[in-house]
């Protein structure tokens, strides 16, 4: 018998040679799943970590927008409250001096001299004698400078401040650099007159003046603070007669204790 026939040609068995991009699958220049998924898992990270870094960016900036902000409403208030604040008071000062025509309009009230219907730290608003003048100011004097006296007070029932007449602020003897008095006009007298024999004077507030000093100099009014003992012109003689020239104006009306501000400065 003979030899049995190889049709195989002696290459049963083998596998064929691999080229360059097979895949296992058979699929040529697919790419595995598996590294499809790894890069899709490395982009998504990527994407998150910009994301995250383009959050906090945000975040940042806006936190400094905010921090600006706050500044911005803190001072912004403040400033605006103080210039409201100031221009009020120089529009209230302004209307106060057009009313009165006196500048400053108001003065504080440093000693008991006028007690107890003007008191110490009271603040009084001041009237020029020629604004306003009551009809009783043409019997005050011959010359009508818009002053009461308590004189003529008494007789037709004019009262500033709990008495008869008119409380005046005046500069002593004239004198400007001295502190303004703030007391009341008690009666008028002329050049020469012997105010001491005065038909309006109270002979307890005379003191111990007499003879010449109880001859005016001058004509002008003869004034007393309610809580003081004398005449401003007997005894230690605080001024001569005030004469209308030296009188800086009528006290009108008082803010108690709100003077007390002004006689700090």
């Amino acid at each position: 018998m003979g030899a049995p026939r190889d049709d195989s040609d002696g290459s049963a068995g083998e596998r064929p040679e691999s080229r360059p991009g097979d895949s296992d699958t058979g699929d040529g220049g697919d790419t595995d799943p598996t590294e499809r998924t790894v890069d899709s898992e490395r982009r998504e990270v990527r994407s998150e970590a910009v994301d995250r870094t383009g959050d906090t960016d945000r975040q940042r900036r806006a936190q400094e927008t905010q921090t600006d902000s706050n500044s911005d409403d803190g001072w912004g208030p403040f400033v605006r409250d103080i210039t409201t604040t100031i221009a009020a008071v120089l529009l209230l000062g302004l209307y106060l001096f057009a009313m009165s025509g006196v500048w400053p309009p108001m003065v504080a009230i440093e000693s008991g001299s006028m007690e107890p219907n003007m008191q110490v730290n009271d603040l009084a608003f001041v009237m020029d004698a020629d604004r306003f003048q009551p009809t009783e100011s043409v019997r005050a004097t011959e010359s009508n400078t818009g002053i009461v006296t308590a004189a003529v007070g008494a007789e037709t029932g004019y009262s500033q401040f709990g008495d008869s007449g008119d409380v005046i602020v005046f500069a002593p003897n004239g004198n400007t650099d001295r502190t303004p008095i703030i007391h009341r006009a008690m009666f008028w007298v002329e050049t020469g007159e012997n105010w001491c024999q005065h038909e309006a004077v109270d002979p307890s507030y005379l003191g111990r003046v007499g003879g010449q000093q109880c001859v005016a100099d001058h004509s002008g009014f003869i004034t007393k603070g309610d809580n003081n003992p004398a005449y401003d012109q007997a005894n230690n003689r605080i001024t001569a007669p005030v004469r209308p020239d030296w009188v800086v104006g009528t006290a009108e009306a008082r803010v108690p204790l709100l003077g007390w501000f002004r006689l700090q400065t």
